[in-house]
C-alpha cells in the first residue's frame, strides 16, 4: 500500500478508485489543510467522496455522502450524489429551449423533463484531473458539440481548494466555440452529523437562508415563472429554524416538491457579487456549514427520494439524511426570459465560485 493511502484520514483506498473507462483513467484525489482535515474528489464526474471535519470535541468523521469505490459511483442509485452537474443544473420544461430561432430537445430523464444535463452529463464523465498542491486540484472536460442535445463546444475548468479555514472552495470556469446556455453547479449531499448506519435525519438541523423570494414549482417540479416571497410560508428560512418544522407542512409547494426542492432567489447588492447563502448547524455535533456564493440562486434539497441505500465504509442513506445547496442559476432559464441569463457566447466567460465553509458551534 503506497504512504498516501495509510496517511488518509478517511479510509479510502486510492486502488479502489482506480480504472479505465472509454480510455479515460479514473483515480482519487485527497486534499490536506493544515489542520490535517481532508477531501476527497474522484475525476469521475468531480464526485467528492469524503470531507473530513471535527465535531465540537474535535472529532473527525466524513460529513458528504458517496461512495468508497469507483464502480459504486458509476452504479449509485443516486446518480448525483455529490457530483459536478452540467451542462445544465436543474430541469428544464420538456428538455425543450429555443437560441437563434431554433429549437433543441435534449434527453428526457425526470417525468417530462430534462435534469442536471441529461443521463450522460458531467456527473458521469471522466474529467482530465491535475493535483496542483496538496490541497487543490483542477478538473477540465470538454464537452462535445451534440452532447445530450446542447450546441456548441464548451471547455469546462472546475477547481477545488480545500482552504486552512476548512473551506471547500470551487471555482468555475466555461468558454465555448458558439452560443450555448450552461448553468453549472455541484450537488454534494452534506450530513453534518457525519455519515452511519443508518445516516440520522436532517430534520433537527437549524438551516438559514439568505433570500426573501423563493421560486414556487408545478407538480413536475418546473418554476412556475412567479416570483413569490417566503414571508408567511414554510418556505421562510430568514430567521434560522429547524428544517424538519414545515417540511412536511400542508402546502401545496411542499407536496410538490416532496419536501424542500426549490430554487431560492438570494439576496444581492450586485450581480455577481460572493456573497452569503445559507448556514446550516448540526446540534448533536456541533457542526457548522457556511455557504457563499457568486450565483443568483441555490437549490435547496432535502434529499426527499432517498431509500436507505448504501453508501461509503458501511453507511446508510435513508430519505432526508442529507441536505444539498446547489449553488446555480434558475431552473427552465432558458424558457424564462426575464430570469437571470444562462446563455454563454464565444465572446464571453462563464465563471462562478462557491464556497462551502465548515466550522463548529
Amino acid at each position: 500500500m503506497s504512504t498516501i493511502e495509510t496517511e488518509n484520514i478517511c479510509g479510502l483506498k486510492r486502488a479502489d478508485f482506480q480504472t479505465t473507462i472509454n480510455g479515460k483513467q479514473t483515480d482519487l484525489y485527497i486534499l490536506k489543510n493544515s489542520l490535517g482535515h481532508e477531501v476527497a474528489v474522484t475525476n469521475y464526474g468531480g464526485a467528492i467522496v469524503a470531507i473530513m471535519v471535527p465535531d465540537k470535541d474535535g472529532k473527525l468523521a466524513n460529513v458528504i455522502q458517496g461512495h468508497d469505490n469507483i464502480q459504486d459511483v458509476i452504479n449509485s442509485p443516486e446518480p448525483f450524489l455529490s457530483t459536478l452537474i452540467g451542462r445544465y443544473g436543474n430541469r428544464i420544461k420538456e428538455g425543450k429551449f429555443q437560441l437563434n430561432g431554433k429549437e433543441y430537445q435534449l434527453a428526457i430523464n425526470n417525468g417530462p423533463n430534462a435534469l442536471h444535463g441529461g443521463p450522460t452529463g458531467f456527473h458521469a464523465r471522466v474529467w482530465d484531473a491535475n493535483q496542483v498542491s496538496d490541497h487543490a486540484v483542477v478538473l477540465k472536460y470538454v464537452s462535445s458539440y451534440g452532447e445530450e442535445g446542447f450546441t456548441g463546444e464548451v471547455l469546462v475548468w472546475v477547481a477545488y481548494t480545500f482552504t486552512d479555514n476548512d473551506e471547500l472552495v470551487i471555482k468555475y470556469q466555461a468558454t465555448t466555440n458558439k452560443k450555448t446556455i450552461i448553468n453549472l453547479t455541484h450537488h454534494a449531499f452534506f450530513s453534518l452529523q457525519g455519515i452511519a448506519n443508518p445516516t440520522p435525519t436532517v430534520d433537527n438541523q437549524i438551516c438559514e437562508m439568505n433570500a426573501d423570494f423563493y421560486l414556487p414549482i408545478d407538480e413536475n417540479s418546473i418554476p412556475t415563472g412567479e416570483i413569490l416571497k417566503v414571508e408567511g410560508t414554510p418556505f421562510d428560512f430568514r430567521q434560522p429554524k429547524a428544517i424538519g418544522q414545515d417540511i412536511d407542512a400542508d402546502n401545496e409547494q411542499i407536496k410538490n416538491g416532496a419536501g424542500y426542492d426549490h430554487c431560492y432567489v438570494l439576496n444581492k447588492k450586485e450581480e455577481g457579487e460572493l456573497s452569503f447563502a445559507a448556514r446550516l448547524e448540526e446540534p448533536v455535533s456541533g457542526r457548522t456549514l457556511e455557504v457563499y456564493t457568486t450565483e443568483p440562486g441555490v437549490q435547496l434539497y432535502t434529499d426527499n427520494w432517498a431509500d436507505g441505500y448504501k453508501g461509503q465504509q458501511g453507511a446508510t442513506f435513508p430519505r432526508r439524511s442529507a441536505v444539498c445547496f446547489e449553488c446555480q442559476h434558475f431552473p427552465d432559464s432558458p424558457n424564462r426570459p426575464y430570469f437571470p441569463s444562462v446563455i454563454l457566447t464565444p465572446e464571453g466567460k462563464y465563471t462562478q465560485r462557491t464556497v462551502y465553509k465548515f466550522g463548529v458551534k
